[in-house]
């Protein structure tokens, strides 16, 4: 047997006071290491926030419900969900296929704040396109 395999097999395993500066060197690294954003703020200081940016008085806000329109045969449904703080009143317009079969304009319904709506339309027959329309 070598030398250096007889010291290696008298070590001793790391426990208990031999392995606390192992622990305490990497507890001090890891806090060393952390960023910079990652300290704590002073007590008093304010935190921003994330929000919608207040806009200018000529300036326009955003504004529109968000709908999605799914044509199913002759029946049309559009789903409508307002996002933002300003009513969206919103209409359904179908227009169908076939000559002799009438397009609709929906009714306008009135979609609040975070408020969601279903409209509803069909033809007789195929419907060749839909869409919403938005007015405030």
């Amino acid at each position: 047997m070598r030398p250096s395999q007889a010291r290696c097999s008298r070590r001793l395993p790391r426990t208990g006071f031999t392995a606390l500066p192992v622990a305490l060197f990497a507890a001090l690294t890891l806090v060393l290491a952390a960023p910079c954003d990652a300290a704590p703020h002073p007590a008093g200081t304010v935190v921003p926030r994330a929000r919608t940016p207040v806009s200018a008085p000529g300036e326009e806000r955003p504004f529109g419900a968000v709908c999605r329109t799914v044509v199913d045969g002759s029946r049309v449904t559009a789903d409508c969900r307002n996002p933002y703080p300003e009513p969206d009143r919103v209409g359904l317009h179908v227009e169908c296929e076939r000559w002799w079969d009438l397009d609709a304009d929906g009714a306008r319904v009135e979609a609040g704040p975070a408020q969601h709506v279903r409209l509803t339309g069909r033809c007789w027959k195929e419907v060749r396109s839909a869409w919403v329309s938005h007015r405030r």
